[in-house]
């Protein structure tokens, strides 16, 4: 007897880690529900920075319009001296866009605003969150999983095919699986606060003391807001006063001026910073994504960036699992994700040691445009290829032209659910199209033509080249016209031929 599973899915924690899982299975028509333990939405900033590979997914998954207009790019910060004249420089390494990198710079738009973009889009798609509703018990066999949850109206048991751990650094789902959560607390505690105040203009990030642990506070104003969020190290033991009166006073301390004053406060929390990772990022049915899987400290803008990544591999993998393919497929997970966070946090680490110095800057490195799978079971390995990008790079985007004369982005061709396979002055009927793969055939006589040869250059390829790219916009192979069997096989072996 076939057993039913409603939904297939349960994510557990509607962060932007949750929100990215649920919006993903919604278009490829998987069922989930999304649960949250709190009342209501989100209500803070912390999670403020949206880096350029993080941009790319939001464009894929049909927000990044809505997420830019909400937001605004980080404005300079201005180091004050102790006489009150201060120097300004950019928050980070500023790059013009190309071809291949369309979105160049981080924008700031404080979470609260991000996952209210998300939960509108999942929406569209018929979803939303069941707020006030928390997994309370998981037990799981090998066809699936019985979580036990707790709302409202009392308790019920639902039965899912795969569940999905998106509750944050306290997660119940990775203490219910008896997961490790390695690492250490990095002897620094900190007050975040989204506030009103006067006093100062919106221009620049404001930044008293740099370089003075005891003394440091900084205050930038929140873009698509009227508030400001403040940011200053406090002791590790003490109450900290976390009212208007009091962080006026903070303020009035740290910075020697009386003209600054906050008016309201409308979120702040006092924490201690961590550097944790799980020790597996699965058990069985279940899987950790997000803050539940990795915790950052807030330099360098990478814990969101990674969760919303997190959930971007992971949303492909379970919808083809759940339609049939190889449930091998979702071992590929954690190879994949579990390497990538731990980087980021030394990453993060590196960058408070240069924030206690005063001397953070942030490159390349934070835009996660670099992050790939070269080593992914899901990549196949060409020997011999010496110049561009390999299984698994990002896919560079790249300007074309349909046959039409319409200008078309790749990106755009690449969007969707679907795996793509780009051919180079190839045949179109070397390679037939069948379901969940899209076939674009590149040069003169083609569909589309590389009229400024971005598209060869920004690929390194040759005539008879094809390129498979997967759902979610990584490189799984890159050959050329003599080893067409290998890549059909290799189709073969992802469902795709």
């Amino acid at each position: 007897m076939t057993k039913q599973f409603k939904p297939d899915v349960l994510i557990c924690g509607a962060g932007a880690a949750g929100l990215t899982l649920a919006i993903d299975l919604a278009r490829r028509g998987i069922s989930f529900r999304l649960i949250e333990k709190s009342d209501g939405p989100f209500h803070g900033s912390r999670g403020k920075g949206i880096q350029p590979r993080t941009q790319e997914i939001f464009e894929d998954l049909g927000i990044i319009d809505r997420i830019v207009a909400a937001g605004g790019l980080y404005p300079p910060q201005r180091k004050y001296r102790d006489d009150g004249s201060f120097i300004e420089s950019e928050v980070s390494e500023q790059t013009a866009p190309t071809p291949a990198e369309p979105y160049h710079m981080a924008l700031m738009i404080p979470q609260f605003l991000t996952e209210s973009v998300m939960r509108e889009r999942l929406l569209e798609f018929g979803g939303r969150v069941e707020f006030g509703r928390e997994l309370v018990g998981l037990e799981q066999d090998q066809d699936g999983a019985t979580a036990r949850l707790s709302g409202p109206a009392g308790e019920e048991t639902v039965r899912v095919r795969y569940l999905a751990g998106a509750d944050g650094g306290r997660s119940f789902v990775r203490h219910a699986l008896n997961i490790g959560f390695q690492g250490k607390t990095l002897g620094v505690r900190a007050v975040v606060a989204d506030i009103v105040l006067t006093g100062l203009d919106r221009t620049a990030w404001h930044r008293f003391n740099d370089g003075a642990m005891d003394r440091q506070i900084a205050l930038c104003p929140l873009a698509g807001t009227e508030l400001f969020q403040l940011q200053a190290p406090v002791p590790l033991e003490g109450e900290v006063d976390l009212s208007a009166d009091g962080l006026s006073a903070m303020v009035a301390e740290r910075t020697g001026r009386n003209d600054i004053r906050i008016r309201r406060v409308h979120w702040a929390s006092a924490y201690q910073m961590n550097a944790r990772l799980a020790d597996r990022y699965r058990d069985g049915r279940a899987f950790l994504i997000g803050d539940a899987a990795h915790i950052h400290p807030p330099t360098g803008g990478q814990g969101l960036n990674t969760s919303v990544q997190d959930a971007y591999n992971l949303g492909w993998k379970l919808a083809a699992v759940i339609r049939g393919a190889s449930a091998t497929l979702l071992d590929s997970y954690e190879r994949e994700r579990r390497p990538v966070a731990a980087s980021m946090l030394g990453l993060a680490t590196v960058l408070l040691e240069a924030a206690k110095r005063g001397d953070m800057r942030r490159g390349r490195e934070v835009q996660q445009l670099d992050i790939g799978y070269p080593g992914s079971p899901l990549t196949l390995e060409i020997p011999g290829r010496l110049e561009g990008p390999r299984g698994g790079n990002r896919a560079p985007d790249a300007p074309l032209r349909g046959a039409a004369g319409q200008p078309i982005r790749l990106f755009g061709l690449l969007k969707g659910p679907h795996w793509t396979l780009l051919g180079y002055q190839v045949k179109r009927g070397a390679l037939s199209a069948c379901n969940g793969r899209h076939i674009h055939c590149i040069g003169p006589g083609a569909e589309l033509v590389d009229e400024s040869e971005h598209f060869r250059a920004a690929y390194s390829v040759s005539p008879g080249d094809w390129v498979l790219v997967r759902p979610d916009g990584y490189i799984a192979a890159l050959v050329d016209f003599r080893q067409i069997d290998r890549l059909t096989h290799f189709l073969a072996e992802q469902g795709l031929a």
